[in-house]
């Protein structure tokens, strides 16, 4: 079934027809929860919490733009409302802007496998790791991280040069052990 017909019975409540979106694309958007929530059971929750808003939202997809972008920016954008629904969130962001510089030495980088790297990111407090998904993986500016998150575009700056940081002494880290 082409992607078309396939959103067309998702629209009219074809529930094999939503079952095959939501399996072509999940473990995608689960990948995507992973990086902003601590746990596999609050990425899950996110996850099934887009995946309502999708279906909900699937007759005005304009079919401009991959839908696999679309339904990634109504993940992220799920990710998002469940930490600012979170306080702790507010307490991480520190509103001074500090320049940290993360340089990567002795190829750790290359060595590290991307679970290592998703288990370093869930690993950072909360402020800095949305920041730094946003604005690294995402790639939102830190203008629009502002305008998403409520907070100034330096704060935004701040966060994501913190997040730098925290990775950078994580990997030295790493790179002692190994």
């Amino acid at each position: 079934m082409n992607e078309s017909a396939l959103i067309k019975k998702c629209i009219d409540g074809d529930q094999r027809a939503q079952r095959m979106l939501f399996e072509k694309f999940a473990p995608k958007m689960l990948g995507v929860c992973m990086r902003y929530c601590k746990s596999t059971a609050s990425a899950e929750d996110v996850l099934q919490d887009g995946f309502v808003k999708v279906f909900t939202k699937l007759k005005f997809y304009s079919h401009t733009g991959s839908l696999e972008g679309w339904i990634r920016k109504i993940i992220v954008n799920t990710a998002l409302d469940q930490i600012r629904k979170n306080a702790k969130f507010k307490n991480d962001i520190a509103l001074d802007d500090v320049d940290y510089k993360l340089e990567l030495k002795g190829g750790v980088l290359e060595r590290l496998a991307a679970e290592d790297l998703l288990k370093l990111i869930k690993e950072m407090p909360s402020g800095y790791r949305v920041v730094f998904n946003m604005f690294a993986i995402e790639g939102y500016s830190h203008k629009e991280i502002g305008q998403e998150l409520s907070i100034s575009e330096n704060t935004s700056k701040s966060q994501y040069s913190r997040a730098r940081a925290y990775l950078k002494k994580q990997l030295e880290e790493l790179k002692f052990e190994r």
